[in-house]
């Protein structure tokens, strides 16, 4: 249910922030902080971006796909190699628009596509999270891919949508909370959606199931299909997989479900039931 098991955020090329660039940031509200702390733990962000434990966030993860290898970038608070510099407006265009500060296009790796439906309130809150994590001065490595950078515009025009998510107002208050929650901050289609050539999501086929690019595993089919998907679940045991990473057979999750688990663990009760009721509804494929 992370872009860890398809791919990972990155920078096309470095791009350290000019001299001037590098202010120190205001103290965050210590409310935004707490939010904040909760919506990164949902997104699974400690997932992708941390590659040495004595290093947590400073990015570096190589993931190989089908276009390349990609790294994920470091998201710390160090104003030359991480987000310290950025300003709230750097953020949220980053997020909502996958367009880096100085003015790159981010390559889908990093799951903009999916992190573009999150409310300014929400993004602003995961930053200013970020900004109380200690600075590393970990430099981020370029994509290894053959893909132009340029390309970026092409794909974007056929593959892209950007937000923010708006509710359905035929649902209810539970259902749009859980597809909030489940496309827009836990991403779970940037797992378990199949892709098209380009490396977009097949949303007509959403959480039908897709090969884990990389490796020789399949994130599962999701959908309500009795066969193939999870249709013989209850709600219970959606939002149980979410709680503990058990499922109704008594197995437990593998990576990189695993480190989604640790996530969604630390979610209420009340959204990880969220989530369930959305997924449940979503329409069955095989």
């Amino acid at each position: 249910m992370a872009a860890l098991a398809v791919l990972a955020s990155c920078v096309p090329y470095p791009h350290p922030r000019s001299a001037a660039a590098l202010t120190a940031p205001a103290a965050p509200d210590p409310a935004s902080v707490t939010r904040g702390d909760y919506l990164f733990a949902a997104a699974n962000c400690a997932g992708c971006h941390t590659v040495d434990k004595a290093a947590p966030l400073a990015g570096g993860r190589a993931l190989k796909t089908a276009f390349g290898t990609f790294y994920t970038r470091n998201i710390t608070p160090d104003p030359v190699h991480g987000i310290g510099a950025w300003s709230d407006g750097d953020f949220i265009h980053a997020l909502r628009d996958g367009v880096s500060p100085d003015g790159d296009y981010y390559f889908p790796a990093f799951p903009f596509p999916s992190f573009t439906g999150m409310t300014d309130r929400d993004l602003l809150d995961i930053r200013a999270y970020l900004l109380t994590r200690k600075p590393e001065r970990r430099e981020n490595r370029p994509a290894d891919t053959a893909v132009p950078q340029s390309a970026m515009a092409i794909w974007r025009a056929l593959e892209f949508t950007p937000g923010p998510w708006r509710p359905d107002p035929a649902r209810s208050a539970t259902w749009n909370r859980g597809a909030y929650l489940a496309n827009a901050v836990a991403h779970c289609g940037e797992c378990h959606t199949p892709r098209d050539l380009l490396g977009g999501l097949e949303n007509e086929r959403r959480f039908a199931g897709a090969p884990v690019e990389g490796s020789d595993k399949v994130a599962p089919n999701i959908t309500e299909d009795r066969d193939h998907g999870i249709g013989k679940w209850s709600l219970d045991d959606v939002a149980s997989v979410l709680a503990n990473g058990m499922k109704p057979n008594g197995d437990f999750v593998g990576q990189p479900m695993s480190e989604v688990v640790d996530g969604t663990a630390k979610l209420t009760e009340a959204d990880r039931r969220a989530i369930a009721t959305y997924i449940k509804s979503v329409t069955p494929a095989r």
